[in-house]
């Protein structure tokens, strides 16, 4: 399999993903924290969505919405890791044009999910603590699955246009990806023409559903706050903050390493390219990995449950 940088094509039928470059070397050591990650990442979603399913008492719009999340970092992350360590362990970068415009699909369909799945867990703290007398007939569970297919249905309509425009470009030039995986603008900037409505629709997706989201979200937190601050004792303030503190942590975590990858992809063009790509891949680990962890150290109720998994019962 040739890795030229000079093989030209107008129908490919691979690209090859070169990793991190210039730290081609480094792969097998780089692999190590990714592999570490992404083993977390799957244990602990799993782990939540098995807690929430087999205890009753958890059954309630917040833990529903926390499987949703849990099951869409589960993709997000499979959707590039198996093939990032594969790159990393056997030099096994070739991948299938088609496949390639698949994966970059997912990763932006669940990324889009997951922004909207934590819109909507504000909207549940929000109703939970300025209007708690009537959470249960607002969230209930015909509303949160309407609610979660809304969600899907969303992501899926908006990230439907990406593969089908980098699909139609002409690819005249190098077939190397310099990436861990098909990133959307690093496929594109393969084609030998004018990728201005590809990046165009890119960006005004982006700006359109983080915005919508994040605006949501910080409208929700400012009536909560007000709420909050409204109680009369300090204990009462904290308890009902604590109640939040776990989905603002997964908010950070989410927001901020996707909000480095996205201004350095666009506009750091100083940053060095590997950079961009390790910034690119902590986008979709950091969150996966960090959610269960989040969860399960702050919420009590899944505390409580995986200690009384992991506690042996002696009699």
């Amino acid at each position: 399999m040739s890795h030229s940088n000079t093989t030209h094509f107008t129908n490919p039928s691979a690209f090859i993903l070169q990793g991190v470059p210039g730290l081609e070397a480094a792969h097998g050591w780089i692999s190590i924290p990714f592999c570490a990650m992404y083993a977390v990442a799957v244990l602990g979603n799993i782990t939540i969505v098995f807690i929430v399913k087999a205890e009753p008492s958890l059954h309630e719009p917040m833990y529903y919405f926390l499987c949703m999340l849990a099951i869409t970092d589960l993709f997000l992350s499979t959707t590039t890791l198996p093939k990032t360590l594969s790159l990393f362990w056997f030099n096994s970068g070739e991948i299938d044009f088609n496949a390639c415009l698949t994966q970059m699909y997912f990763i932006h369909s669940f990324s889009a999910m997951e922004s909207g799945i934590l819109m909507v867990m504000a909207f549940d703290r929000y109703v939970a603590i300025c209007d708690p007398l009537r959470h249960s007939t607002i969230l209930t569970n015909p509303v949160v699955l309407k609610i979660g297919l809304a969600v899907v249905l969303r992501a899926v309509m908006f990230m439907l246009p990406h593969p089908f425009l980098a699909r139609k470009w002409p690819y005249c030039g190098s077939n190397l990806i310099p990436h861990t995986h098909c990133e959307h603008i690093a496929v594109v900037k393969l084609a030998c023409a004018d990728i201005s409505v590809s990046s165009y629709y890119s960006l005004s997706v982006a700006f359109l559903l983080t915005g919508v989201d994040l605006s949501f979200i910080v409208v929700s937190y400012t009536h909560i706050l007000r709420a909050i601050f409204r109680l009369p004792t300090n204990d009462a303030r904290l308890k009902t903050f604590g109640t939040c503190s776990s989905h603002l942590c997964v908010i950070l975590a989410f927001y901020i390493p996707g909000l480095f990858s996205f201004l350095t992809q666009r506009f750091g063009h100083s940053v060095p390219q590997h950079s961009h790509v390790l910034i690119a891949n902590m986008y979709v680990l950091v969150p996966p990995m960090l959610n269960p962890i989040i969860y399960g150290a702050r919420t009590t109720q899944i505390r409580d449950r995986l200690m009384g998994i992991l506690t042996p019962k002696w009699t």
